[in-house]
């Protein structure tokens, strides 16, 4: 048996503390690690729910969004749709007394009549009219990329990180002007979930869910493509003009599930025969219009509003081409237009 002497009794002492030591710092360092991981990622989560954008699949510099998706052969396709030759008309008249969301009008007038002659022998007289209105924001209005944004520490960021700041102008937008959307030609479904539910109307507050799309898809027997454009029908378009009280009160629409399962389809568009397409109340009544924020901030998908979707559901028309340019307006928020749907 061999005695260990003091000094190598001393030596394995100081030998375990080095080792007990640099375990230490060892652990010390995978500590301080993965602290900074939870707290990277903690902020990387922050960063992205806070500034609620996301960088175009198209790009730095795209203005056009999901509009990029009505490729050549996407219009192709919207023409084999067509096999009766009938067009169904989706915009409603403009006209006073119209629902409007509050702090907007619409007014159009007639300067004299006749406006101007007669001229020449012929005595020729002619009528113009003078509008004035949120042009792109009343009746059946679609939404460009440039409608709506969220605030960030101060900053208004809009589609694809765009800041107001750098292109907002009281003569117009500089950037995400709806003359840059180009026209849409493409295939057009309807998800009549009024139908599907076996009601006329769904009522005001009524959260459409990915489950509801989906189910009455598969009743309808029709699968999204990318690029599609998507019209819900509520039955809520029957109050236009009707009871238009109720009408803006609220409305029934997708919540942001459904959102989400529409965005993971690249839809090029949504749209409903109500005036925000989204839930009204938000399911969450501290967020004011997240759905528009989700499809149109972050993913640049487009949005048509007050829509009559009322024939299209009649006849169980769920599959067409749908056909849509926004008015050329340069520098505008949204466009009116009556969009058609041919079968």
């Amino acid at each position: 048996m061999l005695l260990k002497t003091d000094r190598s009794i001393r030596n394995e002492i100081f030998l375990d503390k080095k080792d007990m030591g640099e375990k230490m710092l060892i652990a010390r360092i995978l500590s301080v690690a993965m602290i900074l991981m939870v707290f990277a990622h903690g902020a990387s989560a922050e960063t992205h729910a806070d500034t609620n954008t996301m960088p175009s699949e198209w790009g730095p510099d795209d203005e056009r969004g999901a509009a990029n998706r009505i490729t050549p052969e996407k219009v192709l396709e919207a023409t084999q749709l067509i096999q009766e030759g009938r067009i169904y008309e989706l915009g409603r008249d403009y006209e006073a007394g119209m629902p409007l969301f509050p702090g907007r009008h619409y007014s159009l007038t007639i300067p004299g009549s006749p406006t101007g002659g007669p001229m020449g022998k012929n005595g020729v007289v002619y009528h113009d009219e003078m509008v004035s209105g949120q042009i792109g924001q009343v009746g059946t209005q679609f939404d460009g990329l440039g409608h709506v944004g969220v605030r960030i520490n101060g900053e208004d960021i809009f589609y694809n990180g765009f800041k107001r700041s750098e292109f907002g102008t009281s003569a117009g937008l500089n950037k995400l002007g709806v003359e840059n959307v180009g026209a849409f030609v493409t295939r057009g479904v309807l998800i009549d979930v009024a139908g599907y539910k076996g009601v006329d109307r769904l009522p005001v507050g009524t959260v459409i869910t990915a489950a509801d799309l989906q189910d009455a898809l598969a009743k309808q027997s029709l699968k999204l493509t990318e690029g599609d454009v998507v019209l819900i029908h509520t039955g809520h378009g029957r109050l236009w003009m009707v009871d238009n009280d109720e009408y803006n009160r609220g409305a029934p629409g997708i919540g942001m599930e459904a959102a989400l399962w529409l965005a993971e389809h690249k839809v090029s568009m949504t749209g409903a025969d109500t005036w925000p397409v989204e839930v009204i109340p938000s399911e969450d009544p501290e967020l004011a219009f997240p759905v528009h924020q989700e499809l149109i901030v972050r993913r640049g998908i487009y949005n048509f509003e007050n829509l009559n979707l009322s024939e299209l559901a009649a006849d169980e028309v769920y599959e067409f081409a749908f056909m849509f340019a926004p008015v050329k307006f340069k520098g505008a928020t949204g466009s009116p237009g009556n969009p058609i749907a041919i079968k």
